[in-house]
């Protein structure tokens, strides 16, 4: 098992933890923000679990599916962080097309709501293109 297939698996506990954070009792506030900073819906939770059951087979079947998953999750992700900054929306939860847009907003909360996506893009972006991507 090379190193990429086994951050799918690290992948599929942090996506699974991301879907259960408003299940969780104390980690959203008075007005359903997880941490005080973001909102969690049943699309953002859908969004979570599919994208950990990707994870999940990836890591399973072979380093060649991992790759790809790192580099299509990667890109797809990391857009939404960045165009949740300019918009105050992901288009991934679809809140893009229910909401509109917000306006570009670099405060701090605004860029803490998308730090999980730009986190997670970035480095699977980075391992997917990267030495780890190369290893077998």
């Amino acid at each position: 098992m090379t190193t990429l297939q086994k951050l799918c698996f690290g992948y599929f506990v942090a996506l699974m933890i991301a879907a259960s954070l408003n299940y969780v009792p104390g980690l959203t506030d008075d007005q359903g923000l997880a941490f005080g900073i973001f909102a969690l819906d049943i699309y953002d939770d859908a969004l979570h679990v599919a994208s950990a059951i990707w994870a999940l087979v990836a890591g399973i079947v072979s380093h060649r599916a991992a790759r790809n998953f790192m580099i299509l999750f990667g890109l797809a992700y990391l857009w939404d962080g960045v165009f949740g900054i300019f918009t105050g929306y992901g288009y991934l939860d679809l809140g893009i097309f229910t909401n509109g847009s917000a306006g570009m907003d670099w405060s701090l909360p605004r860029v803490l709501a998308n730090l999980p996506h730009l986190a997670l893009g970035g480095l699977a972006v980075w391992a997917g293109f990267g030495r780890l991507g190369r290893d077998t």
